[in-house]
């Protein structure tokens, strides 16, 4: 039977768009299992907005034979939770961004026995859309903020952003092990195209002798004065190290390999012994089972978004312990609701490098830059 908070809605839809982000299975998981509890059909549309421009989407629920007239997820939900990746499949698509396409996939919500709502899991270019689609075909959503590099707003942490710190973080050290064997220093470049947050946190767990990162707003000169000068420091007769590590944000412009061949050059007149390696980690970081805290966000995120649909909620994204005042409450006291307008709004600013968020972020990279060259 269908519970008395759902306010008709009986089928909503589940997607997966943008980069792909440990947990989201996670998500989609928990999702289903609180809208099969409330008696809500749920139907997962492949390949983020691809899928519902062009209809394809397949059952995540199912009629329990067991309980009744009950549902329960499908045996694929049912194990999907401790999986990276996503089993929806993930795109971003360009025809979605078009007015044609949002009219398209507006029509294909309709022909499929009338989804009530959608639940959004991506980045800033996914809510966008579900944001579009809204306003210009009332399509009802709530969007659950999904994204490794931690660039969006109104939340302190997205699904997969401790997966891939953890992937990082390990990576690192066994970069390290062999490190310390050859008596080498290693650049490593980490994803974060537009948000240097997995350079910086992961810099601080991982020992690292330096942080490079887009929001300092350093030359490429300055970022080779720097690389040149902590190796040289690492490595001092009187320090007795036997690895230098150095972090650098993929937003950043300068090639790692560039960056690595001109310090090496710097260095190598006055210390001709020592060497510097490049790692590009690329999107390692993106895969692997999600960890507890992701997978432990997300179920969270799942419940407020399901939940928040049911009660006539629209137009929002969840958050986790939000670093702004405000928003709506939920169930969960970690979690609220933020409008999109705000959330989009204070992601540009994250962006931009106006956010108060990234501006503290920045400040205390800069006091600790002294103790991570110690």
């Amino acid at each position: 039977m269908r519970g008395s908070d759902t306010l008709g809605v009986m089928k909503i839809g589940i997607l997966t768009s943008g980069g792909d982000a440990p947990g989201m299975n996670t998500a989609i998981r928990a999702a289903t299992l609180v809208a099969a509890q409330r008696g809500i059909e749920v139907v997962g549309f492949e390949r983020g907005w691809e899928g519902v421009v062009d209809g394809k989407f397949r059952a995540l629920t199912r009629t329990s034979t067991s309980a009744g007239s009950g549902l329960m997820p499908t045996h694929e939900v049912d194990t999907c939770g401790s999986i990276g990746g996503s089993i929806l499949g993930s795109a971003r698509s360009k025809r979605f961004y078009e007015p044609e396409g949002r009219a398209q996939a507006a029509a294909t919500l309709r022909s499929i026995g009338g989804v009530d709502g959608l639940v959004v899991i991506g980045g800033n270019g996914s809510l966008t859309g579900a944001n579009a689609l809204a306003t210009e075909h009332g399509v009802r959503y709530l969007g659950i903020p999904a994204s490794i590099d931690n660039d969006i707003g109104c939340t302190s942490t997205c699904i997969g952003v401790d997966t891939a710190l953890n992937t990082i973080v390990e990576a690192c050290d066994r970069i390290s092990d062999t490190a310390r064997a050859h008596r080498r220093a290693f650049v490593v470049e980490v994803m974060g195209r537009q948000s240097g947050y997995l350079c910086m946190a992961a810099s601080i767990a991982a020992g690292a002798d330096a942080a490079l990162f887009r929001e300092d707003g350093r030359s490429e000169d300055e970022l080779v004065d720097l690389v040149a000068g902590a190796v040289i420091r690492g490595f001092a007769n009187d320090r007795g190290k036997q690895r230098v590590l150095v972090l650098k944000a993929e937003g950043i412009e300068v090639p790692c390999t560039r960056l690595v061949r001109r310090a090496q050059e710097k260095i190598e007149a006055t210390h001709p012994d020592l060497e510097i390696r490049a790692t590009v980690l690329g999107h390692l970081v993106r895969g692997g089972n999600p960890s507890f805290l992701d997978r432990m966000v997300a179920s969270r995120f799942a419940l407020a978004a399901v939940m928040g649909l049911a009660e006539g909620a629209s137009g929002e994204m969840v958050a986790w312990q939000s670093p702004l005042s405000g928003g709506v409450s939920t169930v969960d006291r970690s979690v609220t609701r933020w409008p999109l307008a705000k959330v989009l709004e204070e992601t540009q600013a994250l962006l931009d490098g106006q956010s108060k968020v990234v501006q503290q972020r920045v400040a205390l990279m800069h006091a600790a830059a002294g103790v991570l060259a110690l």
